[in-house]
């Protein structure tokens, strides 16, 4: 059975690595609103077991943006995004 979900979680990450930079980058900042809603959803007025399972959902979703972002991104994408990030700041200043 654990052969079964590790060949499962290969082919998975395998299926998101063939995704597009562009791709990637997308799914990343997807998490961003996710963040902020699992924390503003904290002002609703309703009761903490809803705002507990809010937060669970939410976050939960912010972090599988995040590091499904990360995956279909890879070392070389992330690489790259950080450069994009460097030249743009030694271009302001």
């Amino acid at each position: 059975m654990k052969e079964f979900f590790l060949r499962i979680g290969r082919s998975i990450k395998t299926w998101l690595q063939s995704l597009s930079f562009r791709t990637g980058v997308i799914v990343l900042l997807c998490c961003i609103p996710f963040y902020i809603f699992s924390f503003a959803q904290m002002l609703l007025p309703i009761s903490a077991a809803a705002k507990g399972i809010l937060w669970t959902v939410l976050f939960g979703m912010a972090k599988t943006c995040q590091y499904g972002g990360l995956t279909i991104l890879g070392v070389e994408g992330y690489r790259r995004l950080k450069d994009m990030f460097r030249r743009k700041k030694t271009s302001d200043c």
